[in-house]
C-alpha cells in the first residue's frame, strides 16, 4: 500500500523507532512501528481488517472520512483514504493508498 504522511515530524515518528520511543515510549513505539510496517506491507486496507490486533476501525461524525487502527490503549493512528474518482471510502479493497494524519486518543489527549 502506498503511505504518506500529513507532516515530516509525523513520518519521523512513525518510521524511527529511536524517535518513536523518545515520543512515545518502548511499548508504544514498537506497536506504532509494526502497524505502519502492516500498513505499507498490505495490498489494501482489507489485508489490515484481517489482523484482529490492529482493529480496523471507520469513524464516524467529523471523522467520518477516516479509519484508525488501535495502537496501546486508548491511541489510535488514524488515517485518510486517498481515493481515486470512483472509489467509495467503504470498500477496504480499492483503498490502496493511504495518507497517516495522526498519533491520537480521540477520546482525550492528543499526542502529534
Amino acid at each position: 500500500m502506498n503511505v504518506e504522511f500529513k507532516s515530516k515530524k509525523l513520518r519521523k515518528q512513525c518510521e524511527d523507532p529511536k524517535i518513536a520511543q523518545k515520543e512515545f515510549g518502548i511499548e508504544m513505539a514498537n506497536i506504532l512501528t509494526q502497524r505502519v510496517g502492516e500498513l505499507i506491507a498490505a495490498t489494501s486496507l482489507l489485508d489490515i481488517r484481517n489482523i484482529p490486533s490492529a482493529r480496523l476501525h471507520k469513524l464516524q461524525g467529523d471523522r467520518c472520512n477516516e479509519y484508525a487502527v488501535d495502537l496501546v490503549h486508548p491511541f489510535r493512528l488514524v488515517f485518510k483514504p486517498v481515493l481515486k474518482r470512483k472509489d467509495d471510502i467503504n470498500d477496504l479493497k480499492s483503498i490502496d493508498s493511504i495518507c497517516i494524519e495522526e498519533v491520537v486518543d480521540y477520546h482525550g489527549k492528543q499526542k502529534k
